[in-house]
């Protein structure tokens, strides 16, 4: 069945263009051109669309508001702004209701990768509504001391951006925000990013504490309402696996991207838990007492009640904000790795193989069995004997 893509400008001769650039795309999609938001919002209106395309500065309706309208009416559409448009403040506004944003000039490559992978991530989860609800989602909710520490470190007339880099890194709704804008073209920072800390040094204290403080990309999680998930015990295992993943990457002589993709995935593979807890606290409770009860996994309780696993939800989430097709695709099978296309060493390898040994460490996390290493596909990738040098070492974050 053909994709439905709009593309949504304010000059016909933009609209041509991209209709030539991409009509090798036309027996895949079914594309529609239109020159306004108004047009757009009727069209949708009459017929869904998978992924719209938009301008951002238009006359009457401009590409944020336009988005923002579509995230609230029509949430199942992933929304992407195409601009060469580099104001700040605007930009600013866009980075809420924006799931990515691609920078004029864009080829024609770019482009068709960028919208055929949004229209791929649908098969990652099977039920609109939860499509719907996680692909409305502005931000994530932060450990409240962390959240209450970046506030502070970013009203100080003192502050740094070290310090406030140093913060983020320990967050891990913090890490995949960041990750987000510095994999996108939001800030003109297209590039590769090693690091949430890296990431804001190159976005400036200024660029930062608006979005802190002004666009309020960062909120605290309310622990009273999110019933047995344990946000700090999240945060504890999944720094811990990004710390191990890391090392596990470098002992195997990967190189910088696959190392520092390891470390982000690690520390990012159990983010549907809190895009879970965060919109499903009741139903994710009830998943979370199943498994402590019955002696499963969590993500099997999650199957069960919910009809999908956290590790799809978090691959849904961050392939929707763009970030590198080795963070998703680590933390899509990060409990499965078998059923990856791929068999080969990548930074999917590191994080399963991390997030076992972790567990093995510690059991704390609430509900459920530990994670399991699945030993044949560690055979096959003929690291078994390994494991017994990667064990003795400390898996925790210093």
């Amino acid at each position: 069945m053909q994709k439905r893509i709009l593309f949504v400008d304010d000059e016909v001769n933009v609209l041509q263009g991209l209709r030539r650039m991409l009509n090798a795309m036309r027996h895949e999609w079914d594309m529609v051109f239109v020159e306004s938001g108004q047009e757009a919002l009727a069209l949708l209106a009459q017929a869904p669309c998978d992924v719209i395309v938009s301008d951002m500065r238009m006359p009457g309706m401009d590409g944020t508001q336009l988005l923002t309208q579509v995230m609230k009416r029509f949430p199942l559409t992933v929304r992407i702004i195409l601009s060469g448009y580099a104001d700040s403040s605007i930009i600013l506004k866009a980075v809420g209701p924006v799931h990515q944003y691609l920078a004029k000039p864009c080829d024609a490559a770019t482009l068709q990768v960028t919208v055929a992978r949004a229209c791929a991530l649908r098969s990652l989860l099977a039920d609109p509504a939860l499509q719907g609800l996680i692909a409305g989602m502005q931000t994530l909710p932060s450990l409240p001391t962390l959240y209450l520490e970046v506030l502070e470190a970013v009203q100080d007339p003192h502050g740094s951006l070290e310090r406030v880099g140093d913060i983020m890194s320990r967050d891990i709704s913090m890490t995949a925000k960041m990750l987000q804008l510095v994999n996108s073209a939001f800030f003109g920072l297209r590039r590769h990013v090693a690091s949430p800390g890296e990431a804001v040094k190159l976005l400036g204290l200024d660029t930062i504490k608006a979005l802190v403080l002004s666009v309020q990309i960062f909120s605290h999680f309310d622990h009273q309402q999110k019933g047995a998930f344990a946000l700090d015990v999240l945060w504890q295992h999944s720094l811990a696996t990004g710390t191990c993943a890391k090392r596990i990457a470098q002992e195997e002589q990967q190189d910088r991207h696959v190392v520092d993709h390891a470390f982000m995935a690690g520390l990012l593979h159990d983010i549907g838990k809190l895009v879970l807890a965060a919109n499903l606290p009741d139903r994710y409770s009830a998943a979370l007492v199943q498994a402590q009860a019955q002696g499963t996994a969590v993500w099997e309780a999650e199957r069960a009640l919910l009809g999908t696993t956290h590790a799809e939800v978090g691959a849904y989430l961050l392939g929707l904000w763009g970030l590198p097709d080795a963070i998703v695709e680590a933390l899509a099978f990060h409990h499965c790795p078998s059923a990856c296309p791929e068999q080969r060493f990548s930074p999917l390898t590191a994080v399963h193989i991390a997030n076992a040994l972790v567990h093995t460490e510690d059991s704390t996390e609430a509900g459920g069995m530990p994670a399991t290493l699945d030993s044949a596909y560690v055979a096959q990738l003929g690291l078994s004997e390994r494991l017994s040098t990667w064990r003795p070492q400390p898996c925790r974050a210093a």
